[in-house]
């Protein structure tokens, strides 16, 4: 029984897939408001600090535990704000997943479509570092991004 082999490069079906480049414009933007958010927040932390450290002189013993707190708690809710965003599960993965996910499923349906009208058992994807060598003949990602284009 004979095989047929292909592979695709899925960097470049992202890359070239419309929905897909504008997805990505989308989420970097949303990532740079929240690092613009994160950057503010955390210049304003180290305004407190300056100011807290310039001052400390002029407050009672119990003004400068209060601002030192006051300062510690800011510095752990900016913390606990940047983990919520970039951490594991955080509101950035979630997002990424959200605008990604329907796309990866287009992608899937079009390359079971070129798999099967093209009689291929196995597509692997090259950009894994898993394949060794493989002929050019062998690539179908401009066929993926065709049916692709034809789901529009």
């Amino acid at each position: 029984m004979s095989h047929r082999y292909g592979y695709i490069d899925s960097y470049r079906l992202r890359s070239n897939y419309p929905k897909f480049k504008k997805a990505q414009s989308e989420f970097d933007e949303e990532v740079r408001q929240w690092n613009l958010e994160l950057e503010d927040e955390q210049s304003s932390i180290e305004r407190l600090e300056t100011e807290f450290a310039q001052q400390s002189l002029l407050y009672s013993d119990s003004e400068q535990s209060d601002r030192a707190n006051a300062i510690v708690a800011r510095k752990v809710a900016f913390k606990n704000k940047a983990e919520g965003i970039f951490g594991p599960n955080g509101q950035a993965e979630k997002r990424n997943h959200e605008l990604t996910q329907p796309l990866m499923e287009e992608i899937n349906h079009a390359l079971e479509v070129v798999a099967g009208q093209n009689g291929y058992d196995l597509v692997l994807d090259c950009v894994n570092g898993n394949i060794a060598f493989a002929t050019k003949d062998l690539d179908v990602t401009d066929l993926v991004l065709r049916e692709l284009e034809k789901a529009k």
